[in-house]
C-alpha cells in the first residue's frame, strides 16, 4: 500500500510538473517571442527555482535557447509541432469546446455562423438542457443579415457588409425586427462598441439571443458564436451573463485564429 501511495504522489507531481511547463510555453508568441527567467517568473507567478527547473528541462530537450543575456527564445521543434497543429486547423473542430461550454453552462443552444453571399449560414450547434428546441434554426440554415444577434454581429463587425445590407430592404419578420435603415445603423454602432450584439424576439417569437464577432488576422470577420434560447432568460443580469460568457468564448476562438494566421 505504501509503495502505491509513493507511486501515485510521484504520478501526480509528474502531472503537476508538466501543466507548470505547458503555462511557461503559453507566455511565448509572436509579439513576445524572447522572455527573460524574471519576466516568466513574474507572469508565471511560480517561484523562480521552479521556472528556472523547467525551462532548463526544455534547453536541454533543444526546445528553447537560453542566450548570454538569460533570456529565452522558442527553438524549431516548437514551431514543427505548431504546423501539425495548423495542418489540421478546422473552425467547426475549434469552435466546439466553446459551444459545449456555453450550452451546458446556461442550459441555450450555442451556434456557429459564418458569413455568405445569402446570409449568416449556421455550420454548428450544440443543445443545452432546457426544452426550448431552435429548430428553426439548424446547420445548414441561412439567415438574414438584419435579424437575430450572430447575423448583426456579422454586418456589425464587416464594414463591407454593412454598406452592403444598410442598401438593401430591411424586411419584417416580427414586430420587433428593426426595419428602418438608421435605426438599423444605430443598432450596429451600439453592438460594435459592445463587442456583442443582442436580439430579442427579432427574427422569432419568443428567443432571444447574444452573439460575439469571431476575428482573424487584421481583425476580418470569420465568423459569430452565439447563444439563443427563451427570451425570458436573457433579459436583465441573466442577459449579461451569457453576452460576457459568449464574448469572452468569441475572443478566445479568436486568439487560436489569429495564432493561426488565418
Amino acid at each position: 500500500m505504501g509503495h502505491e501511495a509513493a507511486e501515485d504522489g510521484a504520478g501526480r507531481e509528474t502531472v503537476g510538473s508538466v501543466l507548470r511547463a505547458c503555462q511557461l510555453l503559453g507566455h511565448f508568441s509572436a509579439q513576445r517571442p524572447v522572455i527573460t527567467l524574471a519576466e516568466l517568473t513574474v507572469a508565471s507567478g511560480l517561484n523562480k527555482p521552479t521556472v528556472h527547473r523547467l525551462m532548463s528541462s526544455f534547453v536541454e530537450a533543444g526546445w528553447m535557447h537560453r542566450d548570454h543575456s538569460g533570456a529565452y527564445r522558442v527553438r524549431m521543434p516548437v514551431f514543427t509541432i505548431g504546423a501539425a497543429a495548423l495542418a489540421g486547423f478546422d473552425l467547426r473542430t475549434e469552435a466546439r469546446p466553446e459551444l459545449e461550454a456555453l450550452a451546458g453552462r446556461f442550459g441555450d443552444t450555442a451556434f456557429l455562423m459564418v458569413p455568405s453571399g445569402a446570409g449568416a449560414v449556421c455550420i454548428d450547434r450544440v443543445e443545452g438542457g432546457k426544452p426550448m428546441v431552435l429548430a428553426a434554426v439548424a446547420i445548414g440554415s441561412v439567415l438574414p443579415f438584419h435579424a437575430a444577434a450572430a447575423p448583426v454581429a456579422m454586418v456589425a463587425f464587416d464594414p463591407e457588409l454593412r454598406r452592403r445590407v444598410l442598401r438593401e430592404p430591411l424586411p419584417a419578420f416580427t414586430g420587433a425586427t428593426v426595419v428602418d435603415p438608421a435605426e438599423f445603423a444605430e443598432h450596429l454602432d451600439r453592438a460594435r462598441a459592445e463587442g456583442i450584439a443582442r436580439s430579442r424576439n427579432d427574427y422569432l417569437h419568443g428567443v432571444s439571443a447574444v452573439a460575439a464577432p469571431v476575428l482573424g488576422s487584421g481583425e476580418s470577420l470569420i465568423g459569430t458564436i452565439s447563444l439563443g434560447g427563451h427570451s425570458d432568460d436573457f433579459a436583465g443580469e441573466a442577459g449579461d451573463d451569457r453576452a460576457e460568457a459568449v464574448r469572452a468564448a468569441a475572443r478566445r476562438l479568436s486568439a487560436t485564429l489569429n495564432a493561426a494566421r488565418i
